[in-house]
């Protein structure tokens, strides 16, 4: 199988890409395991990440895959429902 996977950049106001070509759900999750890796080691416990999103196109599903990610990793996950 092809690795499917694209170079994430990121710039001065965060993650810099376009969606479905390298903002895509593949590359979302490895940044949310990144993230989960992180505040795992550097937390006493379980950390708690709370996760928002915005109104453009699928931000809210990019959101719930964030947090199906971290929650598997050992984070107790705030998602806001708006």
């Amino acid at each position: 199988m092809a690795d499917s996977w694209t170079a994430i950049r990121f710039g001065t106001d965060g993650w810099r890409g376009i969606i479905a070509e390298d903002f895509t759900f593949d590359n979302v999750r490895r940044v949310a395991e990144a993230i989960a890796a992180y505040a795992v080691s550097a937390s006493k416990g379980m950390p708690s990440i709370v996760i928002g999103y915005d109104t453009r196109f699928h931000s809210k599903n990019f959101a719930v895959r964030v947090a199906e990610v971290l929650a598997r990793s050992g984070c107790h996950v705030i998602l806001n429902d708006t």
